[in-house]
């Protein structure tokens, strides 16, 4: 589990930063590399959007403790 943790915590460092990206500068890196509204961009940010929600089950997993 730990494994799947850490590659969670990436691709949620990865969608701040492109959300930092887009508030900062207005400029969406996802779109930039892989076209806008494309197949590819869409499931990037579904995986960064899954990892999300297993981080915040990570949270609440240490909070119990």
């Amino acid at each position: 589990m730990e494994t799947l943790q850490k590659i969670c915590l990436v691709f949620t460092i990865i969608g701040a930063i492109v959300w930092g990206l887009i508030g900062l500068f207005d400029f969406n890196l996802v779109s930039y590399i892989f076209g806008e509204g494309s197949m590819f961009s869409r499931i990037i940010y579904t995986i960064v959007g899954i990892c999300g929600l297993i981080n915040i089950g990570i949270l609440f997993n240490h909070i119990e403790k």
